[in-house]
């Protein structure tokens, strides 16, 4: 089973860049409260009132959100410095404009000098869903360039679509079954997945502004995914591919917030990443590929 679940019922304001998130813990405390108040109190004793909890607001940039984390194993928690650390073989390809490919010939001449080894159920499930996970922002970012038919939304699925390739290069080595095989645009099997492409295309479609946060916030998420199931690994090939696509992310995460402040004159504020990583990732430079 996955180890990340975020449950999403948020709805972008257009040009706000406010946000209010409604935490699920805290909607079952009130609950818990609620019930304990209409208990009635022994005789003996006046009833004591039970304060009511107070939810702090928060500044994120969509409304309203809840993400629920449930680790099924201990993760090492990874700083700001390690997120941005380059991968120990670098098989990407990168433009000016910051779009990151997976060179398929450097990723195979790199493999066949690394060994396969024996997979857990996680790593499994790992690179099953970071096949639909790359799906899901390549669709996403298909279906927002036929609304805005804005270049970096073409160029970066474009991107995207050598990820999900990177992957399949996984799903093959190991003889896994692969989910998205002769899935159409925004189908896909993880039902999670499945809402969330739903959720995220209507979003992008309310206004530029929207879509750019759309596209900030898959890669923010495909960043905390592939740092978890780095995280859950020792498969050398495995981590090859994923530090890889990580570096991609950082790249289009990047290109997103720069075309967002220049095209819209907003400034992004992180949606899932916490605020060291975030500063650590956009206040360094593109990341160049392997010829630059």
């Amino acid at each position: 089973m996955k180890t990340r679940t975020y449950t999403y019922t948020r709805t972008i304001l257009p040009g706000t860049g406010r946000t209010s998130w409604i935490i699920l813990a805290g909607l079952l405390l009130i609950l818990l409260t609620a019930c304990g108040a209409a208990t009635p109190a022994p005789t003996a004793l006046p009833a004591t009132p039970t304060p009511t909890p107070t939810m702090v607001p928060s500044t994120s940039t969509m409304v309203p959100s809840t993400s629920t984390v449930t680790p099924a194993t201990s993760t090492p928690v990874t700083t700001p410095a390690e997120t941005i650390a380059p991968p120990s073989t670098d098989v990407t390809d990168v433009d000016e404009d910051g779009n990151t490919t997976v060179d398929q010939d450097a990723l195979d001449s790199a493999l066949e000098t690394t060994a396969a080894g024996t997979l857990s159920d996680v790593e499994i499930q790992g690179i099953l869903y970071m096949r639909e996970e790359e799906k899901l922002a390549r669709d996403v970012y298909l279906a927002l360039y036929e609304t805005w038919t804005m270049p970096i939304f073409k160029n970066i699925s474009d991107s995207e679509a050598t990820h999900m390739d990177a992957v399949k290069t996984l799903i093959d080595r190991y003889n896994l079954a692969d989910p998205a095989q002769d899935k159409d645009v925004g189908v896909f099997v993880d039902a999670t997945l499945q809402q969330l492409y739903d959720q995220l295309v209507a979003q992008g479609r309310q206004s530029l502004s929207s879509a750019l946060h759309v596209g900030a916030a898959i890669e923010e998420i495909d960043i905390l995914d592939l740092q978890e199931y780095i995280a859950q690994t020792d498969k050398p090939d495995i981590k090859l591919v994923y530090e890889n696509l990580t570096k991609g992310s950082r790249n289009h995460l990047r290109s997103f917030i720069s075309t967002l402040s220049k095209r819209e004159g907003e400034t992004y504020q992180p949606q899932y990443l916490d605020q060291d990583t975030y500063t650590a990732i956009v206040g360094s430079d593109m990341e160049r590929g392997r010829g630059n």
